[in-house]
């Protein structure tokens, strides 16, 4: 049996990061993020702009299917992310994890008031309340994976949390190995026992 993604769980997902991080404010954010090419400190912009995004996708009454909302999304310079969200840089580490956590917030609203029906564009296909929520978490603990990489930190997010979020999103992932490395590997980011690293991978959106 499957259990639901819910927006909780999108708290619990960015609790998780921020309890990670919060200790580790004193270390330089902009060094590179794991494999990436974007710093700790983008990444985790990224990762607040895609909770804020999928807040955004979901919250008009009637939301589109067809297109995203249409906000302007750029990067701040050659090779970052494309964002809408960006930190003030004045405000340093600890501003990150504060939009961080307000972008979650956004998200959290959201989803907890959308009813289940309502579908909205993503770019691999028409998703629900529940599909976005599981999309940020991933966004969330994937790129938490890479700054702690970065930052020389350990990452270890609730297995149960993994579980609901690779049934939903990761359908065809095997569900006998540990859930926290399953979820690394959907995402192109390790090996599992006799499944080489992937190169390529998405997720499913399609509601269930």
């Amino acid at each position: 049996m499957r259990t639901p993604v819910t927006a909780d769980d999108v708290d619990l997902a960015v609790s998780s990061a921020v309890s990670l991080l919060r200790p580790a404010l004193h270390l330089d954010w902009r060094v590179p993020a794991g494999g990436l090419t974007w710093s700790c400190w983008e990444t985790l912009e990224h990762a607040a702009d895609d909770l804020f995004a999928y807040a955004l996708q979901l919250g008009p009454k009637q939301p589109p299917t067809d297109a995203y909302v249409p906000v302007v999304c750029l990067p701040a310079r050659d090779g970052g992310p494309r964002s809408s969200i960006f930190v003030e840089a004045a405000s340093g580490n600890a501003g990150v994890l504060q939009v961080l956590e307000g972008c979650a917030a956004l998200l959290v609203g959201v989803v907890t008031i959308t009813p289940s029906e309502v579908r909205a564009f993503h770019g691999l296909g028409v998703s629900d309340p529940e599909g976005f929520a599981a999309m940020g978490i991933v966004e969330v603990l994937a790129h938490t994976h890479d700054v702690a990489s970065g930052l020389g930190l350990s990452f270890v997010p609730p297995a149960d949390l993994c579980d609901r979020v690779l049934r939903r999103l990761f359908p065809d992932a095997p569900t006998e190995t540990e859930r926290w490395p399953t979820l690394l590997w959907a995402t192109g980011r390790g090996e599992l026992p006799g499944r080489p690293a992937l190169t390529e991978w998405r997720w499913d959106v399609t509601p269930r």
